[in-house]
C-alpha cells in the first residue's frame, strides 16, 4: 500500500476540494462519511504527475444546527485522509465541540478497524 496524502485546496459552494498524491497508478476508492454514514457524490479526476483532484460536495440535507464533521477515508475505511467541520446555527463559545465531534468520528473508525481485525484473525 502506498502512502496517500490528501491536501485541501479549498471549500467553496458547498463542496470540499483537494489533491490526492501518492496513490500510484490505479485510482483508489475514497469515501466521504458523516456520522459514520457514507455520503454519495465524491468524485476524483486524474491530474498531472499521478495525482488526483478530489471533489466532495456536501448535501444540503446534512447541514444543520451545531457541528457537522465529515471525514474522507481510503478504501479500507480505517485511515482518515482528511476531515472538515461545518459550523451552523448559534455561534459556538469555542471549537471544543468540533474537536470532540472529530474524536468521535475517529473513534468510530477505530472501532470498525478493530472489529475487522478481530474477525480476520479469529
Amino acid at each position: 500500500m502506498t502512502d496517500m496524502i490528501l491536501t485541501k485546496t479549498r471549500m467553496r459552494g458547498g463542496a470540499w476540494d483537494g489533491i490526492l498524491t501518492g496513490a500510484g497508478d490505479v485510482a483508489p476508492v475514497l469515501t466521504l462519511r458523516h456520522n459514520g454514514d457514507i455520503v454519495p457524490g465524491l468524485e476524483m479526476t486524474a491530474a498531472e504527475d499521478g495525482a488526483y483532484h478530489v471533489h466532495a460536495p456536501v448535501p444540503v440535507a446534512l447541514i444543520a444546527d451545531d457541528v457537522q464533521t465529515f471525514t474522507i477515508t481510503g478504501e479500507d475505511s480505517t485511515h482518515v485522509l482528511a476531515s472538515f467541520v461545518i459550523f451552523a446555527g448559534e455561534t459556538l463559545e469555542d471549537d471544543l465541540r468540533a474537536e470532540v465531534d472529530l474524536l468521535r468520528a475517529e473513534l468510530d473508525l477505530l472501532k470498525r478497524a478493530f472489529r475487522k481485525h478481530c474477525i480476520d484473525t479469529a
